[in-house]
């Protein structure tokens, strides 16, 4: 029961491409001894002829069918890694591939020359015998390339049962079973790959959309910020240069003008504390929106509801706690878990209003192992009398704050941010 918990975390810590890629791994793991079964080793094995000769090539030519089966499972890895553009061309493993697939047909030849099988079940090993090959060709090669080694592998068949006194009808039917055999195992290689290769490259462009949502972010601020410097330092810089020249010459005007620069550098030292303010303490309705903008950036599928009134407002310091835990919330959808879907809600009641962000993300990994951005939220909300509760059910993880609110009428619930709104679409109107 441990190790199968164990394969459940394990499971569940993988992004859903991964979960995909694993998935399919298995599914061409299992396929080859599944057709090894039910084409070849039930059907020969059942109608081997009793002759010690037929029993000696027959089973041969099933041991060779089973190590193909054990090869294809051995390279399929590096096969696929070249497919999706992460490895080099599999030489050694097509030439392993191409070697068993000549000795389990040449074993099936002479099986037939010495009719050491009942009926045409002969045909059914020939089917099996291709299709690991095949199954190889099909991740290492282009799509004309791998119908001229099947067109090739069909000749060599047809030519060979001929050779040995086939009937024309039996030649072209082996002919058929190869061509099926062909499709079938180009259909279950090729078409999961490039079902994996689309969907890695869907997620490196979500991935780098996530990057250029946080680079714009950065630039942003870096342009607030040199408005604010640019023109107070160079103000700084020309009085400072006055001052020095006043100061040779031995005028006092030398003393107003670093009396000034004092004045301007504090200045300046608010300016910068406001920018940073603004991003540390942002409104609420600047954090939904940002929430908003940088999930669906990232391609999650966000969606902000709650007070579209605007004259419902929230005194400052209630936002400044709320607007941290939409950002803590956005951070952990996008760090954590594999989240496709984010609601985040904003009610206020009589005397509460209450924020809840819920995901489909991976809810033990949102939590982490404490939680410490979670405990500092609970911290902030705690100074503002609030509460920070977070739970996981259905595969869903949801974080729910609840602020309490003044009385109107008290200096708290008034001040310069009460004009900021709820939400985004409240803030636009």
């Amino acid at each position: 029961m441990g190790r199968i918990r164990g394969w459940q975390r394990g499971w569940r810590g993988l992004r859903k491409i991964e979960q995909v890629e694993l998935q399919s791994i298995v599914m061409w793991h299992t396929v080859p001894w599944i057709f090894f079964l039910s084409w070849c080793a039930v059907p020969v094995g059942l109608d081997l002829r009793h002759e010690p000769t037929a029993q000696l090539l027959g089973w041969s030519m099933l041991a060779v069918a089973a190590l193909q089966c054990v090869q294809i499972n051995r390279s399929l890895r590096r096969l696929l890694d070249h497919y999706l553009g992460r490895g080099p061309f599999p030489h050694r493993d097509l030439a392993v591939m191409l070697g068993l697939c000549a000795a389990g047909l040449g074993l099936a030849l002479a099986l037939q020359q010495v009719d050491g099988v009942k009926g045409d079940v002969i045909g059914l090993a020939i089917l099996f015998l291709i299709t690991p090959y095949a199954e190889a060709l099909g991740f290492a090669v282009s799509i004309p390339s791998f119908f001229r080694h099947l067109a090739g592998i069909l000749v060599v068949v047809a030519a060979g049962f001929a050779a040995v006194g086939a009937s024309g009808g039996q030649v072209a039917a082996l002919a058929l079973l190869v061509v099926g055999g062909g499709l079938v195992s180009l259909l279950t290689s090729r078409c999961g790959a490039w079902t994996l290769s689309v969907m890695w490259e869907a997620e490196r462009a979500r991935e780098t959309e996530s990057r250029l949502a946080v680079a714009e972010e950065r630039l942003r601020f870096g342009r607030d910020l040199h408005d604010v410097m640019g023109r107070n330092l160079a103000v700084i810089a020309l009085k400072s240069e006055l001052a020095v020249q006043l100061a040779r010459r031995g005028r006092p005007e030398a003393v107003d003008q670093m009396v000034e620069v004092q004045r301007i550098a504090h200045e300046t030292q608010r300016e910068i504390r406001d920018v940073v303010r603004g991003y540390r303490e942002a409104e609420l309705g600047a954090e939904l929106a940002g929430a908003q903008g940088v999930l669906e950036a990232a391609g999650i599928d966000c969606r902000v509801t709650g007070a579209h009134d605007p004259e419902r407002r929230l005194p400052p310091a209630v936002q400044a706690a709320l607007g941290w835990v939409v950002r803590e919330g956005t951070t952990n959808v996008l760090r954590h878990g594999d989240a496709e879907t984010c609601t985040i809600t904003v009610s206020v009641t009589e005397g509460r209003t209450e924020l809840t962000i819920e995901n489909d993300g991976a809810p033990e990994t949102a939590v982490g192992s404490g939680g410490s951005g979670l405990r500092g939220l609970g911290e902030r909300l705690a100074t503002v009398g609030g509460t920070l509760e977070h739970a996981s059910a259905d595969g869903r993880f949801r974080l729910t704050a609840r602020v309490p609110l003044p009385e109107p009428g008290t200096a708290a619930a008034h001040g310069p941010a009460d004009a900021a709104p709820l939400t985004p679409e409240a803030r636009a109107s």
